[in-house]
């Protein structure tokens, strides 16, 4: 298949993580777009698949971030065309603003590990359900939170925000981030270290116990979407 990958930030800070790793150890063709740089390489129907990342600007910032808009009409017109679509943190954020639903800051941030839950229909879905146990723990780093798009099914929660819907039968956004890897966080606890709700070092030490469980949990997570993806292709 041919995947997207719709990136925000160059270098260690952003880009698709373990899900980039994981597209290529499967032997699709992997094009990565960095958006704030770049045009788009193709529309997207030229896509079997689109993944679209997180990012340090927030899903409103048109102002201080000239191409969200492009962006936001790029995505719409993905879900137009059934071309199926996951969204992580800023990426659900965007696919939200896309599908005309409300996006803007939480009533609380939640950076670090934080748990969530499945809802039933999350542990029903052949994406995410096939990723997550019902309860899991969670590598979190965001500010804003979305209502759910019209026609939209809530698929996680926690005790703060919503944390993942599908839209149809093609989109998956979630507000966690699976795809991180050691790279990404080491350079995300150093620079964001004052964002941190405890001590960096702290952070640093439960994260080396629970990322080696979490990477695994990122790459179901991707097997399972590019899977989906392709039965969809298929059908």
């Amino acid at each position: 298949m041919r995947v997207l990958s719709i990136t925000h930030e160059a270098g260690l800070t952003g880009g698709g993580g373990t899900f980039e790793t994981t597209t290529e150890e499967l032997a699709h063709e992997l094009t990565v777009w960095l958006t704030p740089r770049e045009d788009a390489p193709a529309p997207p129907a030229a896509f079997d698949a689109i993944m679209v990342f997180g990012g340090a600007m927030h899903p409103d910032q048109d102002a201080e971030h000239g191409w969200l808009s492009g962006e936001v009409g790029y995505l719409r017109e993905a879900i137009d065309e059934g071309v199926p679509l996951l969204g992580v943190c800023l990426g659900s954020q965007l696919i939200a603003r896309a599908a005309d639903a409300w996006v803007g800051p939480g009533p609380s941030a939640e950076v670090g590990w934080h748990e969530v839950e499945l809802t039933g229909a999350g542990s029903d879905d052949p994406v995410l359900g096939a990723a997550f146990p019902q309860r899991f723990t969670a590598f979190q780093w965001h500010y804003y939170t979305w209502e759910l798009p019209e026609g939209a099914v809530l698929l996680a929660e926690s005790a703060s925000a919503r944390q993942a819907y599908r839209l149809g039968e093609r989109t998956w956004s979630v507000q966690f981030h699976p795809e991180v890897n050691s790279t990404m966080l080491d350079h995300w606890l150093t620079m964001g270290a004052a964002e941190l709700p405890v001590p960096q070092e702290q952070l640093r030490d439960e994260t080396s116990v629970r990322l080696p469980e979490w990477n695994e949990r990122g790459r179901a997570l991707c097997c399972a979407f590019l899977a989906r993806a392709a039965a969809l292709a298929s059908s």
